[in-house]
């Protein structure tokens, strides 16, 4: 067997996966049988072992990770930006306020980035998530609006960037970097849903260790498909219901319809928007359908 090498997963393409090695290089991998026996996929952003034979590449091992996505299927994520638009599409704060509350439970801090400024402003999508304690910059690709802002907060950071279908990812990383010339797709007025242009996750490095992570864009019935939180841990994943948790009448309150529950005093008092809460409310009630033995 030949010596192992480690790298980087930076693209993983219909069975393969592409390694970035410290030398520069990119190596052409297959993944060996008894990670699927162990229901265990080598994923972008994973740190691996591979073999090679006849400039053909075998992953070996793959190391620990920090953390990992289903959806996006990205591993060892410093942040995770999720863009939106108030624009066509127009981004329903659901989807936000799902993707938010997996990264939350992983403990991965998020970036919202509101595109489309240029065609409409989203002054109330700003607000809501400002008020929520988000990181909100609003952008335009078309103009350049707030780019530059955008990639001073991830500099130095491994990022993925995920959002409904057509509110601009690609244009995004590609006004971070000409030489990206990642495809773009137009938006259907019709739908009002992008064309999926991004058909597989691939990692990008944008110099001074800066790496962001390209993800294909979903829509709201995609949503499903997404790894749910756990009920019991549900609440602690809403940042912005932190200073209220332990203080309601009941220890094991639900913050749904609970007498004196200090969260739901909170949307009432609008220190909590409403549809944070509504949002919250609709994943409790979808994770109480799963059966803790389903997960093991």
């Amino acid at each position: 067997m030949s010596p192992m090498e480690t790298g980087r997963i930076i693209k993983a393409l219909s069975g393969f996966y592409y390694v970035h090695t410290s030398d520069g290089n990119t190596v052409e991998c297959r993944a060996r049988g008894i990670f699927r026996k162990m229901k265990l996929s080598p994923l972008v952003g994973d740190l691996v072992d591979f073999s090679l034979e006849r400039g053909k590449g075998m992953i070996e091992k793959i190391h620990e990770r920090k953390n990992s996505f289903l959806r996006p299927a990205v591993s060892n994520v410093d942040v995770l930006v999720i863009l939106a638009s108030g624009a066509n599409p127009v981004t329903d704060p659901f989807l936000i306020d799902r993707v938010a509350a997996i990264a939350g439970d992983r403990n991965v801090p998020i970036l919202l980035c509101i595109n489309k400024t240029d065609l409409n402003d989203a002054q109330e999508l700003i607000r809501i998530y400002r008020n929520a304690g988000f990181s909100v910059y609003p952008t335009s690709a078309e103009t350049g609006e707030g780019v530059q802002e955008l990639l001073q907060a991830i500099s130095g950071k491994t990022v993925a960037f995920t959002g409904n279908s057509g509110v601009g990812k690609s244009s995004i990383l590609n006004r971070f970097c000409d030489s990206l010339a990642i495809e773009t797709g137009e938006v259907s007025q019709k739908l009002g849903r992008g064309r999926h242009t991004t058909r597989h996750v691939e990692l990008y490095a944008l110099g001074g260790d800066t790496y962001v992570i390209d993800t294909p864009g979903f829509s709201s019935f995609d949503t499903e498909q997404m790894e749910l939180v756990l009920k019991e841990n549900l609440q602690y994943a809403f940042p912005d219901f932190a200073p209220y948790l332990g203080q309601c009448r009941y220890h094991d309150c639900a913050h749904r319809k609970e007498r004196d529950c200090a969260v739901l005093t909170a949307v009432a008092e609008g220190k909590i928007e409403k549809s944070r809460h509504a949002s919250y409310v609709r994943l409790y009630e979808s994770a109480m359908e799963i059966k803790l033995w389903e997960l093991k």
